[in-house]
């Protein structure tokens, strides 16, 4: 298999994902042809950061503030000059950082720097040539997200900047501080590599290098290459990673919502077919506590799930951060005999699976309820009990796969 690595070890942005691609062998050409549809003269060039050779992708746009719906428009003109998945995967990246920054601000009107024609250029770019490449899956090495402070159009922030740390944050990659006093991973950047990534580092194994690249930034510092480094592999054999498939995120932000009516109504999701149904705590504009109810669902119900929320809960709007890949565990459910109380039981269980191998197993919880009940004991102890017999379940598979194992 062809696995394309980015080793961020000194961060990432946006020019630079785009650029490393470059250096890497995608089509140099049909790169700055999609670039300019949004910007009007990008140039390439080849530089050196600290020693090293790298290629250095420059948009010459200048600053402008835009809605996410101004920026879908901008990516709706490019269609034209951008492959269709290359598109698809620009309108989520973009999405990612609309999720992001609502986070953080609460709804907003316009996007600031990650609004601006250099940023929609270089995320085009970057999707083009990672479509351009074709390789069969994207593996993204620990991130370097640097120290110290940065100043952007909010004014100074701490580095990571929160947009940042919001994009990160449950998307699976591995990050460190870097030694850099400086923003090393924008918001851009993490969420290109967040969208790209669909193989852990764990599961690359053995590979041979077949090509390498650097992408360049800006800064030119004595001591650091302020570089990402590339590579397109080819793996010894297919890599075990976990299922996939593809699912909406919904979301919605509440003030107004007692605690049992968002309990219910998670409740009423999960029984009409979500694959998952949350509520956070947040602070909302003007200081007022709120909840953001958060839904994961097929594609195909979305639409349906959307009026299910808005009936629900009352909202009048409800987010939708369509197409996210999402990895999976093959799921089995099984039974599990226990001795409880004296008591002969069999409890249902679902057990994950990984490489063919039980790796997890949770008893149902509905289930424990009514042994519990049943029985007059706690359903603490139920689960306990049916824990320990599905951990001698696991136990005696790993010794089967032990030669002389007992």
């Amino acid at each position: 298999m062809r696995i394309l690595v980015f080793d961020p070890f000194h961060g990432a942005a946006g020019d630079m994902i785009t650029a490393a691609l470059i250096a890497c062998g995608a089509d140099r050409e049909r790169v700055v042809a999609a670039m300019r549809s949004i910007v009007s003269d990008p140039t390439v060039e080849v530089v050196e950061r600290a020693g090293i050779r790298a290629v250095k992708v420059h948009t010459h746009a200048t600053p402008e503030h835009r809605t996410l719906a101004e920026v879908e428009k901008r990516l709706e003109a490019a269609a034209l000059h951008v492959p269709e998945d290359a598109l698809a995967m620009a309108r989520r990246v973009f999405l990612r950082l609309n999720a992001a920054e609502e986070m953080i601000h609460g709804e907003h009107v316009h996007f600031h720097e990650v609004g601006a024609d250099d940023a929609i250029a270089d995320v085009i770019g970057a999707c083009t040539a990672l479509s351009l490449l074709s390789v069969d899956g994207v593996v993204v090495l620990p991130i370097a997200l640097g120290s110290g402070t940065a100043t952007g159009s909010h004014g100074c922030f701490p580095v990571p900047a929160p947009a940042t740390i919001a994009i990160l944050t449950g998307s699976g990659l591995s990050t460190l501080n870097g030694g850099d006093d400086a923003e090393l991973c924008t918001p851009t950047g993490a969420a290109l590599l967040a969208e790209f990534a669909t193989v852990t580092p764990s599961n690359l194994g053995a590979y041979t290098i077949l090509t390498s690249g650097y992408g360049a930034g800006s800064r030119n510092p004595q001591h650091t290459p302020n570089v990402l480094r590339a590579m397109v592999v080819e793996t010894a054999g297919a890599i075990s990673a976990m299922p996939q498939d593809i699912v909406d995120i919904l979301e919605t932000n509440v003030d107004d919502v007692s605690g049992e009516v968002i309990g219910e109504a998670l409740a009423r999701f999960m029984a009409a077919g979500a694959r998952d149904a949350s509520a956070t705590p947040i602070l909302m504009k003007k200081g007022r506590p709120g909840y953001l109810v958060t839904v994961i669902v097929q594609q195909t119900i979305s639409a349906s799930f959307a009026r299910l929320m808005a009936r629900e809960l009352g909202t009048l709007g409800v987010r939708c951060i369509p197409a996210i890949h999402r990895f999976t565990a093959d799921r089995t459910f099984t039974e599990v005999n226990m001795v409880i109380g004296g008591h002969d039981k069999r409890l249902p269980v679902k057990c994950g699976w990984m490489d063919g191998k039980i790796y997890t197993c949770k008893p149902e919880f509905d289930a424990a309820c009514h042994i519990a009940e049943e029985l007059g004991v706690p359903v603490r102890d139920v689960i306990f009990a049916a824990q320990a017999t599905a951990a001698k379940l696991i136990g005696e598979q790993k010794d089967r796969e032990v030669p002389g194992g007992k």
